[in-house]
């Protein structure tokens, strides 16, 4: 289900998503009101929500969905960065939320992703929303900007070298943020410490 004011952009993704094999648009919306009652009657897997609409707040909106149509997972694309959104729209109960500059494959992935099981989250956004939303989390200790930055290259499967060549460090400024990591995460490896992250909306799963 796509719930977004924009017209071109649902037929957009409309087609892009019908494209898929194992995937197909029920129907879309241009409110909040209307996106409701289109999630009662169709009872959609996944609701792709915009947070600027009318019809009533994000959170509300998000709310009303997760009452009539329990077993949607709801995807937040939008342009707003903004990571107390962020953080309240999870606490709603989202189950990721995505920038809309993300590429068709991530919008695809991500859909994926949240079908996949029940708890997995997916976040695309800014370094500063995640390191917000690790302050706000039950994470143990907060991560810096630096540390989710690192984190997330970890969990891409890059080795300290490419770590440090990408960020321009020192390999061994790499290595000691990472056993801050550790500590912080109360990680004992580099999977153990991205799986915690994920876990909690730190870093993106990725595929």
């Amino acid at each position: 289900m796509l719930i977004d004011d924009h017209t071109l952009l649902r037929e957009v993704v409309r087609e892009a998503l019908d494209m898929e094999p194992d995937m197909a648009v029920v129907g879309d919306a241009a409110s909040g009101a209307s996106g409701i009652r289109r999630c009662k009657i169709e009872q959609p897997d996944v609701v792709l929500l915009d947070v600027d609409i009318s019809g009533g707040s994000a959170t509300e909106t998000v709310h009303a969905i997760r009452s009539i149509s329990p077993n949607a997972r709801i995807l937040i694309v939008s342009m707003r960065d903004d990571p107390v959104l962020v953080r309240q729209l999870l606490d709603c109960g989202v189950r990721g939320y995505l920038n809309k500059s993300v590429s068709r494959t991530d919008l695809v992935s991500s859909i994926r992703a949240v079908c996949a099981d029940d708890i997995r989250i997916v976040l695309h956004v800014s370094v500063d929303a995640l390191t917000y939303i690790a302050s706000a989390s039950n994470c143990p200790e907060t991560l810096t900007k630096r540390e989710v930055e690192i984190l997330t290259l970890v969990s891409k499967a890059m080795s300290n070298r490419q770590i440090s060549r990408r960020l321009a460090i020192a390999e061994g400024t790499v290595k000691r943020h990472l056993g801050t990591i550790f500590t912080k995460l109360g990680a004992r490896s580099r999977l153990d410490a991205v799986n915690k992250a994920t876990s909690i909306g730190l870093i993106a799963r990725v595929g």
